[in-house]
């Protein structure tokens, strides 16, 4: 029997909107009637990849839906596939009462929510992510968005989608590589959590640390479990601060990082978590160097990352054009780097007070 579990993202500062994320095991076949749920859509483009296209397909079944099949891949999140897929949208007389369906990882959630936003203004849009790392991240939140020559994702719109189907079968077809990838923005959550809401103790460090195995071996109980709680979190953290002014900044725990190292190899040697990874250890190295966080919670948190083994061999970057590429995170602000770095136990926050040399001795 399929089982599910719905979280509810709402949206104060937007007259009270809000949208349903829905997360369990085999919901996709029930897809068509999910989308019908959530828009009065007549007509449909489905974004996805060849990949997810074969694998499931299938399951989103519905009459007028025309497909656009992207290439699978970060550096194919750019001006030119957006783009082609605006093209194909006027080719097929979409109008502004129809919808947009991301089907897929990241790049296919990010790129078709930002044509959504643009595309006459604004057309509906709903996400179906197929990997864990859109699953418990990019799918969640309404941050859209293309790459730039000169970094990662920055052009784009903070734009919600109508909803989120989250079917955690899929994540059975997933690689390990990738299946890693998305566990690096899980354990994130773990170092945020007493950060995120008041009200909420999941206790997800603890959860992670006793359920490496189930959660390898896709044990389905743990894993719905395990992206129910994500959502969550950044559910919690989206409801106080949608546009990201301050609160929802620490979402980029060791994405300063992550974003220079995904930069500097042109999307091409690392995936998104094992920059994510890589960007924490570095986070919470330069956390305890400068005295934000005791020696027990650095050892326990790097405990948990290698426990997890997220982090490939890394090669040697130049440390200035290291630095240089960090100035274009999103979060810089007024000439200086702006890091999200542990604060205490399962907490963080936003600073800009680090030196150069400071940086220097993490990388």
């Amino acid at each position: 029997m399929n089982q599910s579990n719905s979280l509810k993202v709402h949206i104060p500062q937007k007259a009270a909107y809000s949208y349903d994320l829905v997360v369990g095991n085999g919901i996709l076949e029930n897809a068509d009637d999910f989308v019908k749920k959530y828009t009065n859509a007549k007509n449909f483009l489905i974004v996805t990849n060849e990949k997810v296209k074969e694998l499931y397909g299938k399951y989103l079944k519905i009459d007028s839906a025309k497909w656009f099949v992207m290439k699978d891949g970060e550096r194919y999140k750019n001006f030119d596939t957006l783009k082609k897929i605006l093209d194909f949208a006027l080719q097929q007389k979409l109008q502004r009462t129809d919808c947009i369906i991301a089907f897929g990882g990241g790049v296919a959630g990010d790129i078709a929510g930002f044509a959504a936003s643009i595309y006459m203004r604004g057309t509906d849009f709903i996400q179906i992510p197929t990997t864990l790392l859109a699953q418990v991240d990019s799918s969640v939140g309404g941050k859209v968005a293309i790459n730039h020559e000169k970094g990662k994702n920055l052009i784009g719109a903070f734009y919600q989608p109508k909803a989120v189907l989250a079917d955690i079968s899929v994540l059975k077809t997933l690689d390990l590589r990738q299946l890693k990838t998305g566990l690096a923005e899980v354990l994130k959550y773990a170092f945020i959590e007493k950060s995120c809401a008041a009200d909420l103790n999941y206790r997800f460090y603890d959860f992670l640390n006793q359920n490496k195995e189930e959660i390898y071996n896709l044990n389905p109980e743990i894993l719905s479990k395990t992206v129910s709680i994500c959502c969550s979190l950044k559910a919690a953290i989206v409801n106080q601060d949608e546009t990201e002014k301050g609160l929802r900044t620490i979402l980029n725990l060791g994405h300063t990082f992550a974003h220079a190292i995904e930069n500097l190899t042109n999307y091409t040697v690392y995936t998104h978590g094992e920059a994510v990874a890589a960007g924490m250890k570095m986070a919470f190295n330069l956390s305890l160097a400068k005295g934000f966080i005791d020696k027990d919670y650095y050892n326990k948190a790097c405990k948990l990352i290698d426990d997890y083994d997220l982090i490939p061999s890394m090669q040697n970057f130049d440390k200035e054009k290291f630095y240089d590429k960090m100035f274009l995170d999103k979060k810089a602000q007024n000439g200086k780097i702006r890091f999200v770095l542990p604060s205490e136990n399962f907490k963080a926050e936003t600073t800009s007070d680090v030196t150069k040399e400071q940086v220097f001795e993490v990388l």
